[in-house]
């Protein structure tokens, strides 16, 4: 998605009911309108790893997201939430009380735990009421006073903190979030009330791990590496090794990006239009790895990938091959060098491979239904495949990867989670865009992984709403043509009201695909540069 082929910020109201289950549980939607920007502060939040001991062994517990829920519904999260007013006023200057008031709150909302050592004397059926009353809160925003009085009291945290970690930025709402650990203390139990979250139990480090290797359960990307650590090591060091591990990140390392297993998602900078600033690399596979889309241009951000792959080989990892969904400038700027630096071949359709320059390197023809082989599945549950799918209409040579353990799909730019796509003809070809998202929709359902933006659980989800999308701004076309023959400028603020004048340049590109849909379906000619509905 670059500077043709992409709508950045052209956002309408008909995408915006996808965007609203995919971002985060406030107003803020996924796909940006024209006055909209991507450059917000990261929200300053908490998670907390409650921990117990059971037959020696230590025990997390983890809540299970309301599956409706706009952000991670249905993963497995430490309980945790956003910083708020009451706390930002209570703690002044300091950041880390603030978050370790928010935590004491999130905590007790959403598994009834007190965390600090003195309950105040709370009866059973007062600790219900103040905690039914922090739920409605969470709901309404209103404050509760009876809890900011009785936490007033308490002036030490009774956390542990392990370290502070950014979201990297590939999602329009990023969070700046510190993880605090903290014993089950003896006097207290877990519980969850039905409503954002669906559940909550205490698992086993390992325990968890394997279920998620096994599609059992989805877990937050940031839990996933703190329950590695845990299992790597002893509790008593933990917050060492994870504020270790999270420094590295905040000086440039990869996050440890992954929503299913065996694909790791890098989100690095890249010359594509706004609201994205990144594309998805992606690294797929177990032991052996296969680099998808090295698109940035820029040597640092190269680096910094580079640093992953040879990390991977370290731990004997074979890196495999380059694959490309398409040729678009965004999507390979680092191919060259990586193939070049890891002796490496490429993987891509031929029409893709035909509009780039790789004399010297070995190149590869993919073809609809080929399969490559990965090797071991992450649970090592046999062998694992990734099926080629040929998805043109973007790029005559799009590819999209959808692999056979947990049938995650790798769309490319056949669809983004931080805006539209653009079809820009003759390169682009919208009736062709439309059946492959049609062919797309008849895989098997699975965790969708876009160019741009964060990935989603629900492939059919988010192509529902993208043909819907599709469909409504075809028939505002149509309901202005309706009104007499006109030109493409005259047109352009009739179908694209939501979009600003600046943008009206890409956007009649936009326009023109699907003009050229309704003329190829004798459904609209063109005279003199002016469009109208046909007779019939």
């Amino acid at each position: 998605m670059n500077g043709r082929q992409a709508l950045g910020s052209l956002a309408s109201s008909g995408m915006r009911g996808v965007a609203e289950t995919l971002v985060s549980d406030s107003d803020v939607p996924l796909v940006w309108g024209p006055k909209q920007s991507l450059q917000m502060s990261p929200r300053l939040s908490s998670a907390i790893l409650l921990r117990r001991k059971k037959n020696l062994k230590d025990q997390v517990y983890l809540v299970e997201r309301n599956p409706n829920l706009r952000f991670f519904g249905g993963y497995h999260a430490f309980p945790g939430g956003v910083v708020g007013l009451d706390e930002l006023r209570a703690a002044g200057s300091d950041r880390q009380e603030a978050v370790w008031r928010c935590a004491q709150r999130e905590l007790f909302e959403e598994t009834g735990v007190w965390a600090a050592a003195d309950s105040t004397g709370l009866s059973r059926d007062e600790r219900q009421e103040l905690r039914q009353a922090l739920l409605q809160s969470e709901r309404s925003g209103a404050s509760v006073p009876d809890w900011e009085e009785r936490t007033a009291r308490i002036q030490v945290s009774p956390f542990r903190e392990l370290g502070w970690m950014t979201t990297p930025p590939f999602a329009p709402v990023r969070y700046e979030t510190l993880f605090l650990d903290l014993e089950l203390p003896s006097t207290e139990e877990a519980s969850i009330v039905p409503g954002e979250l669906v559940g909550g139990r205490f698992w086993e480090a390992g325990e968890a791990l394997a279920a998620w290797r096994r599609g059992e359960i989805r877990i937050v990307p940031p839990v996933l590496l703190i329950l590695e650590l845990m299992e790597q090591g002893s509790i008593d060091d933990l917050d060492r090794r994870v504020e270790g591990e999270l420094g590295q990140f905040a000086a440039g390392k990869l996050h440890p990006v992954r929503f299913s297993p065996g694909i790791f998602m890098a989100a690095l900078r890249t010359p594509t239009l706004p609201p994205a600033t990144t594309t998805n690399t992606l690294l797929i596979g177990n032991d052996r790895i296969y680099i998808v889309d090295p698109g940035t241009h820029e040597e640092e951000e190269q680096d910094r990938l580079f640093d992953k792959l040879r990390s991977l080989e370290h731990e004997g990892r074979e890196l495999a091959g380059i694959l490309l969904t398409h040729s678009h400038n965004d999507h390979v700027g680092a191919v060259r060098r990586c193939a070049e630096t890891f002796g490496l071949a490429v993987l891509a359709h031929e029409i893709s491979l035909s509009e780039l320059f790789l004399d010297g390197i070995d190149t590869r023809k993919l073809h609809h239904g080929d399969r490559i082989d990965l090797g071991r599945a992450p649970d090592d549950g046999g062998s694992w495949q990734l099926e080629v799918l040929h998805t043109p209409g973007h790029h005559p040579g799009h590819l999209c990867f959808q692999e056979d353990r947990y049938h995650s799909l790798i769309a490319g730019d056949m669809i983004s989670t931080v805006s539209t796509i653009l079809i820009d003809p003759p390169e682009g070809h919208l009736a062709t865009y439309l059946a492959s998202l049609e062919a797309l929709l008849a895989r098997p359902r699975g965790t969708l992984y876009p160019a741009h933006g964060p990935a989603l659980p629900d492939s059919h989800a988010l192509l529902r709403h993208y043909l819907a999308h599709r469909k409504d701004r075809e028939d505002a076309l149509v309901v202005a043509l309706r009104s007499g023959p006109m030109t493409v400028p005259q047109l352009l603020p009739e179908v694209y009201e939501d979009v600003e004048e600046a943008l009206y340049p890409i956007a009649a590109r936009s326009l023109l695909a699907g003009l050229q849909k309704l003329l190829e379906e004798g459904r609209a000619v063109s005279t003199d540069a002016a469009w109208r509905l046909s007779a019939g």
